[in-house]
């Protein structure tokens, strides 16, 4: 095991999207393409269907040092309603490109934190999108709660609103490692926010964990999965820190590189903690995603219908997904579009009918293609070419790429298919990069990824 942590432990993305942001093509990308690109999307999806919403509700009150998402550190709650009018108003600019009015089938409200807003205004923004956009039949809203600050009327009130499935972000529960992260929640206010979220009828509550934090050792992950367990989360992220300080300033570099687990430790806390999880009956979903057998997730995954896109893993797809608020991410399928990162000018630019893109991407055809075949081999651990469409000219070149992988028993190649062993699951990134055509064409010369190990 050792040996291959070792050997496959380099920097390498997490493909939520492809190309992944760095490689995004901004020399040809303009706001008129992007449009026309969610416009084109919006068309060729059935109401069925619907479109996804992803709003960025940036702030919080202290600052995680393992965060590596943007933010704006305030206890200033006036901020509340201002932000909240401009994610509307940049709706409505949306809705007039589309053309019509939208159906919404999925919510997710990420940050920052998104229960630093009052149960009041997070009412004010979900029915402020309602006004303009009807609500599918078959809904996925969710958002990612604190437990600190979580409370019941925050629950109710979403849950009135269609919200049925809510994250939290728990991390470690050991003193030392909350210290260092600068995340300080006991057992006892997860288990709290847990118990009042199935209360109020929420048929999916997840807990976010994450092994190779400072100071973390084997013990603390085994503490940690073993009281998640005992509070029978339906999904599990369990997740690798990635430490990037290079890309995020001073928000990660709260104690020393010398504080944080080996490659080879860290891999140890990984195989324990996937352990724990499998003997208590979930089922691992995608890289680093686990749930239980009756979680909707899991399902997606037997018919062969789980997505992956900025959201994370989604138990169905739409062709478009609107990003709304700072730094948020759209995806036509056709293109991708970021917001900018500051609140003020973001603010601004939706105060003078700008939309707030400040870079994007428009897919080509090649594209299309790659993004199909790590899309699969991220949801479904393999992909195959058996139709011509999915065959590309470099697929020869990167089968060669992937023959030692092979060797290693990470993956088997077939003569027009690729499957990733169970050996192979934790290095799914890894087996990615060879598809990773615009990476391997231009290769960084500075850190942009987080270690894969």
């Amino acid at each position: 095991m050792c040996t291959l942590v070792s050997k496959y432990n380099v920097a390498g993305p997490r493909y939520t999207s492809y190309p992944t942001v760095p490689y995004w093509d901004q020399d040809s990308f303009s706001l008129k393409l992007w449009k026309e690109s969610v416009h084109r999307s919006f068309h060729e999806s059935n109401d069925d269907e619907g479109i996804s919403v992803y709003i960025h509700l940036p702030f919080c009150e202290r600052m995680c040092t393992f965060c590596g998402c943007t933010k704006r550190i305030t206890k200033n709650h006036d901020v509340e309603i201002p932000y909240i009018r401009s994610v509307l108003k940049e709706f409505h600019m949306y809705v007039e490109v589309m053309g019509k009015k939208p159906t919404i089938k999925q919510i997710h409200l990420g940050g920052g934190t998104p229960t630093f807003f009052s149960p009041d205004h997070l009412g004010f923004l979900i029915e402020g999108l309602f006004k303009i956009a009807y609500r599918s039949e078959d809904i996925e809203f969710s958002f990612e709660g604190h437990p600190n600050n979580t409370t019941r009327e925050h629950l109710t009130v979403l849950a009135q609103y269609g919200f049925n499935r809510v994250c939290y972000g728990v991390q470690d529960y050991n003193a030392q490692v909350q210290k260092a992260i600068n995340r300080v929640q006991p057992f006892g206010n997860v288990q709290k926010a847990t118990s009042i979220a199935r209360n109020e009828g929420y048929t999916s509550v997840g807990h976010d964990i994450i092994y190779g934090l400072p100071f973390q050792t084997q013990a603390d992950v085994r503490n940690t999965i073993e009281k998640t367990i005992t509070l029978l989360s339906d999904r599990i992220a369990f997740y690798s820190y990635a430490h990037v300080p290079w890309m995020k300033g001073n928000g990660q570099r709260g104690f020393k590189d010398m504080d944080l687990p080996t490659p080879s430790e860290k891999r140890k806390q990984y195989e324990l903690g996937k352990k724990m999880l499998l003997n208590a009956g979930y089922e691992e979903i995608g890289m680093d995603h686990f749930a239980l057998p009756s979680d909707e997730l899991t399902k997606a995954k037997h018919q062969g219908t789980l997505h992956r896109n900025f959201m994370g893993y989604n138990a169905s797809k739409t062709k478009l997904m609107i990003g709304l608020g700072v730094s948020a991410i759209g995806d036509s399928w056709y293109g991708f579009a970021q917001n900018v990162k500051s609140v003020e000018e973001y603010q601004d630019l939706i105060a003078q009918n700008i939309f707030p893109v400040y870079r994007g991407h428009i897919l080509t055809d090649e594209d299309l293609v790659i993004r199909h075949h790590i899309l699969n081999l991220m949801c479904r651990f393999e992909t195959h070419w058996t139709e011509d469409r999915w065959y590309f000219p470099e697929l020869p070149n990167i089968l060669e790429k992937l023959i030692e992988m092979q060797k290693d028993g990470l993956l088997t190649i077939h003569t027009n298919s690729i499957i990733v062993t169970e050996k192979g699951k934790p290095y799914v990134r890894n087996i990615c990069l060879p598809f990773d055509l615009r990476l391997q064409r231009k290769k960084p010369e500075t850190k942009l990824f987080s270690m894969t190990v």
